[in-house]
């Protein structure tokens, strides 16, 4: 991220030039291999609901177990009535892992699963507006209620990131409303995704409404989208997605 005035002026200049979306990272700390300048994304996206008026607005994406998911549905909310329901709540286990060990928690991929799916069951049953107990692994609540609920129904669209061939995360991401598709490398970095593997999820059964491909600055999202991808998040730093965001829009679907 950059200075935080200039992440808002890009998502102002974003949707005066027709694109669709504005979606944040969202990360907290860095680390000596991370070492980023980094905004508050809630923050971000609240004043960017205040300036703008058609495009969504999310993170992708929130790493669930790093945050309490009554904190996490309470700004998800706020923002969703901010704007006017064009809030979208990306989700995962979040990378890297040091951004967890750094402030002394476990970075164990198995027990951040458990924490993100009961977290997402928590913060749907909060949105729902009523009466929510829930005592869980991770999680206890007891008889309480969040109003206001989302403008949007059944609920604020939640979009869970996912490894192609990976049958666990594809089936979490199968029980909400949008897929985040990414790929590793052999070295456990992530890697541009072939166009191929996107086509494979379009084609399952289980597969999402919303299928959302994350892909560097300057790649033409045709590929993508002939492949089934409904989403394409163009990605880079500040200087790249200033040229992008006063340039037409590539494409049928990108944000």
């Amino acid at each position: 991220m950059d200075e935080p005035s200039a992440l808002v002026d890009l998502g102002t200049a974003a949707e005066a030039n027709g694109w669709d979306g504005v979606f944040l990272w969202h990360h907290v700390v860095g680390t000596p291999d991370f070492a980023v300048p980094i905004s508050d994304a809630w923050v971000l996206l609240g004043a960017l609901a205040a300036r703008t008026e058609r495009i969504l607005l999310g993170t992708t994406i929130t790493a669930l177990p790093r945050h309490q998911p009554q904190e996490v549905a309470r700004q998800a909310v706020t923002l969703d009535r901010l704007s006017g329901g064009r809030m979208v709540l990306g989700v995962g286990l979040g990378e890297p892992p040091a951004e967890y060990t750094a402030l002394g928690r476990s970075a164990d991929r198995r027990t951040l699963a458990g924490m993100l799916d009961e977290g997402l069951e928590v913060v749907s049953g909060l949105w729902s507006g009523r009466p929510f107990t829930h005592h869980g692994a991770h999680y206890t609540f007891d008889d309480v209620q969040f109003l206001p609920p989302p403008l949007q129904l059944p609920r604020i669209p939640v979009w869970v990131s996912a490894i192609t061939r990976n049958e666990r995360t594809l089936g979490r991401a199968a029980r909400w409303d949008g897929v985040l598709l990414g790929s590793m490398t052999e070295d456990g970095g992530m890697a541009v995704l072939p166009a191929e593997a996107v086509a494979e999820v379009a084609a399952r059964p289980d597969a999402p409404a919303d299928i959302v491909v994350a892909a560097p600055a300057g790649t033409d999202p045709a590929a993508y989208e002939d492949a089934g991808a409904t989403w394409v998040l163009l990605t880079g730093w500040l200087d790249e997605l200033r040229e992008l965001a006063s340039a037409p829009v590539p494409g049928h679907r990108a944000g």
